[in-house]
């Protein structure tokens, strides 16, 4: 079955979509002797894919290591820089890279994997997945300060952020230690937000990624997540819940407005008039009036039968 490359490259454990998606579009890569373009499907069954001019290999198990990075370690796989990198802090054969990077001066919890589906669902932005930081800055802040941050802030390249959680958690000498949930991933986020603020950041910690928790993992401890953790990262998250909006209808002065009563009968102008009637009284019936021919009398009953004669009533009295 045919498959767009950046998955099927990703699912070979060649990295991330994004990062197959780049050697794509840089020529890497060829289907059938022919040079791919971006958006290519291929059927790794029926056609030769090569990367670099060698051949794509056979998807290998797919693994999940959650790590603890530290300080001064590199959240990359090589690099040229001489310091380490978090992959090399794990001692497993394999093809691995992180998911979820941290820069250098930062430290918490990183994912390793070679499941390129699975780093595409927690990295991209329309996904939406959660990150957790304990954030130390140098300052107590203000209600100002920290309504702001929850707002979002313009960063030195335009960009507005997105809404993010900010709590208070702890006081540690004259800073705070911050608890912050962020829905996005920019570079240094985090410390250009809180220098912009005038809270300085001296530390950061990722404690969460999404349904995945540090624990109680220690700088460069790492442990295979189980099959639970797995799932549960691979569900989509649970939408933000939105507080609605209170509106009120707006009338202009002197505008005639219906409403419409349980009983569905529109309460016009005039049935506003009408008088209520008692809830334990029947409605009287009205007669309508006729002419007196139509009524037909009964053989023997005079025109008047509520009346007697004045004769009869003469006799009485006497």
């Amino acid at each position: 079955m045919e498959e767009r490359l950046q998955k099927i490259m990703a699912q070979a454990g060649l990295g991330s979509r994004r990062a197959c998606e780049e050697w794509i579009a840089a020529g890497r890569v060829t289907v059938n002797g022919q040079i791919v373009v971006l958006g290519s499907k291929a059927d790794p069954a029926v056609d030769r894919i090569l990367v670099d001019g060698q051949p794509l290999k056979t998807p290998e198990a797919l693994v999940y290591i959650a790590i603890y990075k530290p300080r001064g370690v590199l959240s990359t796989v090589s690099d040229p820089d001489p310091r380490p990198t978090v992959r090399e802090l794990v001692e497993m054969p394999g093809q691995f890279y992180p998911v979820g990077r941290l820069d250098v001066d930062s430290e918490g919890l990183v994912l390793l994997t070679n499941d390129g589906n699975l780093a595409n669902r927690l990295t991209h932005p329309r996904y939406g997945h959660e990150k957790e930081y304990r954030v130390l800055v140098a300052r107590r802040p203000d209600a100002e300060q920290l309504a702001a941050w929850r707002r979002g802030v313009v960063l030195a390249d335009g960009y507005k952020t997105v809404p993010a959680e900010v709590h208070l958690a702890e006081p540690s000498g004259k800073g705070m230690w911050l608890r912050i949930v962020l829905r996005e991933g920019r570079k240094r986020q985090l410390r250009e937000t809180g220098s912009l603020l005038g809270l300085p950041v001296v530390k950061i910690i990722r404690v969460r990624m999404g349904t995945l928790y540090l624990g109680n993992l220690k700088a460069r401890q790492w442990r295979l997540l189980t099959a639970q953790e797995v799932e549960a990262l691979k569900r989509p998250p649970a939408p933000v819940k939105k507080s609605p909006k209170r509106t009120q209808p707006k009338v202009k002065p002197g505008a005639n407005v219906r409403s419409v009563p349980p009983s569905g009968r529109s309460s016009s102008p005039a049935s506003q008039k009408r008088a209520p009637r008692s809830s334990g009284a029947p409605p009287a019936r009205r007669r309508s009036p006729g002419p007196a021919s139509t009524h037909k009398r009964k053989p023997g009953q005079s025109g008047s039968s509520s009346r007697k004669p004045a004769a009869s009533a003469k006799k009485t009295k006497q």
